[in-house]
């Protein structure tokens, strides 16, 4: 018997930080299979593991390399697999790596000319690469930062496989280019593109070109899309027919074109794309030139699919996953990245005939009693103007304690980034972390989520630090009046977007008694005039045009609002965030600590948006619990590293 936040978890903040690795960007080569890891426990590096049909497992990317890219800021796509050979953006240089099997990496992109002195390096950066074997070729996104200005050149290039010749521009003129797709043939080769102030869940089109003997685009065709049509994931069936996901009906569904025309191969209110923060994302993928697996979306949960192209029938194949992406296929297989309430993501091949599954690879192999696992309860809640929100809800979960008569758990909230994006119920360790403590969790897939339509994805449109607050908001009341939590210990949390959120919640209403900001903005007209590219105008929708509603930035950062910020704050930020920089947390943390708030303030050194190291991972968990033992009087059952907290 023991006070809920009190209770001892095997789920440590070392087990987190050391044990569990991410895994991303499946790539089938021949009868390999590839996948990226990213290590804490090596400093974050992101190494390119490869599985041969006998089941070994060896990585392909040495110590001292980092198989990353910088494009965009968010990177994805950092590396492709043919034939054998890796071609991958190597972290420290942003240069593009050949490697051979059982050779060292050696680079192939060349090192930029006539770079100026005050501009960093790592000015040349490559993504979303692949092979074009007829010319010898890799053909992907290049971001060029070498002219020094606030933006960077976006083009789409080629480069000979093995370094010789120059750097080839195939396509150019749009602020934004991805998802460059030859055709079995190599006569022709799409891709997307799209301008601000769009992002490419807005709108992107759709170009198609045919390839001159040398490789280079002659004739090009825009196939679909528009400024208010997003495509996603532009593929080639085996037999050369074109396919896509476009969400011109209000749902991303699949297409095929046909004819000049674009037919529709699925007519579900299910999201069969989602947001393209990252390169490199696939949800289908061509078992055959008649059959697509393919995954879909619907409310919040994962579904796998066969799609017989033929008779346009979808077999809904059942796999004990609620969450799939990262789509690769073969004749009678697919492989995918899956995950469930149940199950650490994890990447995984079904037997498409007989549904049997087999997992490869999971995220953490080190086992946990069930008795530690909330499974997530997914519910819908009454928000603002008759609308409905959606969240999982996560009870606090512990086989060995109980909480004495009549107490209620503390709850955490937590707002996801993006904000275009969404939460999931895959087992994640950062939330059974608290809910094996004795937190409730709610985690919300607020207005402005995908996963439940584009007009759900478009209520955040102008109302960015209002839908997001009101649904957070909202869903903690419903639990509260439901008596499932303590009214009085509510906290919320959030990185980046969700950071955001958290500080303009704690700002702008009173609900919350604490709040956790992990690289979060406080000041939305900073962010719009000192972010990056990618999303230099993305704020354009999310709150209005800058500077002409200048008026909107202001009311809605919490930096002006600091007066009206009554409870405890901590704030954790990396020192190289290009996203979001870190005087947003400075200052958010000296106007607090003059004003009398109990605050505090967790710098990083060496990390970027989003930490990866195993050591900075483990002190904010640990950071964060004795913060919140502290502002909810609960002891941790376990010993965890002080920090220092301003005016408590």
């Amino acid at each position: 018997m023991a006070s809920y936040g009190s209770w001892k978890s095997p789920i440590t903040a070392d087990l987190i930080a050391t044990a569990a690795i991410r895994l991303e960007r499946v790539v089938v080569d021949g009868d390999d299979i590839c996948w990226l890891e990213t290590r804490p426990a090596e400093e974050g590096r992101s190494v390119v593991v490869r599985r041969t049909p006998d089941g070994r497992t060896v990585d392909v990317t040495p110590p001292g390399f980092n198989a990353r890219t910088l494009a965009n800021e968010y990177g994805g796509g950092a590396y492709v697999a043919d034939r054998g050979v890796v071609y991958f953006s190597h972290f420290a240089d942003q240069r593009l790596y050949r490697q051979d099997p059982g050779a060292a990496p050696r680079p192939i992109s060349p090192l930029p000319e006539h770079v100026p002195p005050r501009i960093p390096g790592r000015t040349l950066r490559y993504a979303d690469g692949g092979i074009d074997r007829r010319r010898g070729r890799i053909v992907c996104v290049c971001e060029d930062h070498t002219a020094g200005a606030r933006e960077a050149v976006n083009t789409l290039v080629s480069l000979d496989i093995d370094g010789r010749g120059p750097i080839r521009v195939l396509a150019s003129g749009y602020d934004f280019f991805s998802s460059p797709g030859l055709s079995p043939d190599g006569s022709r080769l799409a891709w997307l593109a799209w301008n601000h102030p769009n992002m490419p869940w807005d709108g992107t089109d759709l170009w198609v070109g045919e390839l001159a003997g040398d490789g280079s685009v002659a004739r090009t065709e825009l196939v679909a899309g528009g400024t208010d049509e997003s495509i996603f994931q532009p593929e080639w069936s085996p037999d050369g027919i074109l396919h896509f996901v476009s969400d011109r009906t209000g749902w991303w569904n699949l297409y095929r074109v046909h004819g000049g025309r674009a037919d529709v191969l699925t007519e579900l209110e299910a999201e069969f794309g989602g947001p393209q923060w990252v390169f490199g994302m696939s949800t289908y993928a061509f078992a055959s030139a008649d059959r697509i697996i393919c995954s879909y979306t619907q409310r919040g949960i994962w579904h796998l699919a066969e799609l017989d192209l033929t008779t346009r029938t979808l077999r809904p194949i059942d796999v004990p996953y609620t969450e799939i992406a990262s789509v690769r296929a073969a004749p009678g297989r697919a492989v995918f990245l899956g995950g469930s309430p149940a199950e650490a993501p994890s990447i995984v091949t079904v037997d498409t005939t007989t549904g049997d599954v087999k997992v490869l690879r999971r995220s953490w192999e080190h086992p946990i009693d069930s008795g530690y696992l909330s499974i997530p309860q997914a519910i819908e809640f009454p928000t603002e103007q008759g609308n409905t929100a959606h969240a999982f809800f996560y009870a606090p979960r512990n086989t060995d304690y109980a909480a004495p008569a009549g107490e209620r758990p503390p709850l955490l909230v937590i707002s996801h980034g993006g904000p275009t994006g969404a939460t999931s119920n895959t087992l994640s360790l950062s939330i059974q972390f608290w809910t094996s403590r004795g937190f409730a969790v709610l985690d919300v897939n607020y207005g402005g989520s995908t996963g439940y339509g584009r007009a759900y994805r478009e209520r955040l449109n102008g109302q960015w630090g209002i839908v997001d607050i009101d649904d957070c908001v909202n869903g903690t009341r419903y639990l509260v009046e439901r008596g499932q939590v303590d009214g009085k210990r509510l906290a919320i949390r959030g990185g980046s977007a969700g950071g955001y959120t958290t500080l303009a919640a704690l700002a702008f209403r009173h609900v919350f008694t604490a709040g956790a900001s992990y690289y979060g903005v406080s000041d939305l007209e900073a962010l719009a005039t000192e972010t990056h590219k990618f999303e230099s105008r993305y704020l354009d929708r999310l709150v209005g045009p800058y500077p002409e509603r200048r008026d909107l930035y202001v009311q809605r950062s919490p930096i002006h609002f600091v007066d009206r910020v009554s409870c405890p704050l901590i704030l954790f930020q990396g020192l190289e965030d290009k996203v979001v920089p870190p005087n947003q947390a400075e200052r958010m943390f000296a106007a607090l600590r003059e004003r009398g708030i109990p605050v505090a303030y967790v710098p990083f050194e060496g990390e970027q948006h989003g930490f990866r190291r195993a050591e900075n991972i483990r002190h904010a968990l640990d950071a964060e619990l004795y913060f919140y033992s502290r502002v909810f009087g609960f002891d941790a059952a376990e010993p965890a590293r002080p920090v220092q907290i301003s005016n408590l």
